[in-house]
């Protein structure tokens, strides 16, 4: 994973530009000695490249812009102490006496920001987001998020006029972000029997194998994201004895992890992606979801409010536990080859399953978006890879549109061969 990068003013704020890192933080005293404002430098991967004998300066090497002395600190133990306690308002005090020792070099260690002027260093900030600790390159998406988390921190510089213009480049330059693509890879899509033998083999596995499998079942049925089915209760959902059913979605509780909240729980109780605050999304339920959703409820003797899909010992489903569900299940089911392909090796493609299928099935695009929480731009965008099934038919619409009037303008015999064209006087075989 990329490095950590912080930024820290007068005043000893910072902003830690790592996904998930979003609350502002105090790293001691600003400066240490050099006063104003500093940057604590890209402490991970970056210090790992120049530790494996990467970019030097003078001897040293280069750390987010640093000149540092080589292998002083484990590449690893440095992200340790700025992610876990640094940058956690919770646990700062708590760092023990080594890792105290590590943010005292880093303070001592980081260039004033003025060095964001300076190309060469805003080159060596960019390199190190887009390489891993080992010094291989990042993934495309991991790059992109790390620079757009890192353009957010600059940006607060900014309008703290700690900064007077975003020194990262712009527009398809050499240093531009990498492409990616946020298409669902079509490989990864699970069909019904695929589908029907993991959910069998789940609900086989003893104490919680049902509640899993009606877990999963919502995820391919109701196309709900994992946040948003383990924060559903008995009391949003409309289970008719027969027929076709409804899914009230209005709360995501994603996996954040307990040092990172307020009440030190491991999720985060949200508003739904994407939408406004209190919005309720109604999502239709599959007579077969009914019925699973019915039966959980009998089995377990579930009361309105109580989560349809609670861990063991009570609380939120943990993420750990269904994907490790689903990875056993892959692994039973599937064969070798299935299983280390892309072929529903994660949960989210559940989703991708459901979404795929409404689409294919000729449910208006509009609809889709609406049932999924997306907007229909980015549905198109996600999916477009995955719509088959349907060119005959959109063929047969536009073929007699485009028919011109009159006398065709191909004459003969069109199932005659083509014509072989005279060969350039003069030009050899």
């Amino acid at each position: 994973m990329a490095g950590t990068f912080c930024l820290v003013e007068h005043r000893g704020q910072c902003v830690p530009a790592r996904l998930g890192l979003k609350v502002l933080c105090q790293v001691g005293e600003s400066g240490a000695g050099r006063g104003g404002v500093v940057s604590s430098g890209l402490c991970g991967q970056a210090l790992a490249i120049g530790a494996h004998g990467g970019q030097r300066a003078g001897g040293g090497c280069l750390v987010g812009g640093a000149q540092v002395g080589c292998g002083q600190y484990d590449p690893v133990e440095v992200r340790k102490a700025l992610r876990e306690y640094a940058f956690n308002k919770n646990r700062r005090d708590e760092a023990p006496s080594e890792l105290r020792a590590i943010l005292a070099w880093i303070r001592r260690n980081s260039l004033p920001m003025s060095v964001w002027e300076d190309t060469k260093h805003v080159d060596a900030v960019l390199h190190a987001l887009d390489t891993r600790l080992d010094g291989s390159p990042a993934a495309a998406s991991s790059a992109k998020r790390y620079r757009r988390v890192l353009n957010v921190a600059l940006r607060f510089a900014i309008r703290q006029n700690v900064l007077a213009d975003n020194p990262l480049p712009k527009g398809r330059g050499e240093n531009a972000a990498p492409k990616t693509s946020g298409a669902v890879d079509k490989r990864s899509l699970l069909n019904p029997g695929q589908v029907a033998a993991l959910l069998a083999w789940i609900a086989s596995r003893p104490r919680t194998g049902y509640r899993l499998t009606a877990f999963f079942a919502t995820l391919y049925y109701a196309g709900l994201r994992p946040e948003e089915a383990v924060a559903l209760r008995v009391e949003d959902a409309v289970l008719p004895m027969t027929g076709w059913g409804e899914l009230r979605v209005h709360t995501a509780a994603p996996e954040v992890g307990s040092q990172w909240t307020d009440d030190g729980e491991v999720h985060e109780t949200l508003d739904l992606k994407g939408r406004a605050a209190g919005d309720t999304r109604i999502v239709p339920t599959h007579p077969a979801l009914v019925a699973i959703l019915r039966t959980l409820v009998v089995q377990e003797q579930l009361a309105a409010g109580e989560l349809f899909f609670s861990g063991e010992k009570g609380g939120l489903l943990a993420g750990s536990v269904y994907r490790r569900a689903w990875d056993k299940a892959r692994k039973a089911v599937l064969s070798e080859h299935d299983y280390s392909s892309p072929v529903g090796k994660r949960v989210y493609d559940l989703r991708h399953t459901c979404l795929t299928t409404w689409l294919n099935h000729g449910i208006p695009p509009a609809q889709v978006a609406e049932w999924a929480g997306n907007s229909v731009p980015v549905l198109l965008s996600t999916y477009a890879r995955c719509i088959a099934g349907q060119i005959a038919e959109l063929q047969q619409r536009i073929e007699g549109p485009q028919q011109l009037p009159g006398a065709a303008l191909a004459s003969g015999n069109l199932n005659s061969p083509l014509p072989v064209p005279p060969r350039a006087p003069g030009r050899g075989r």
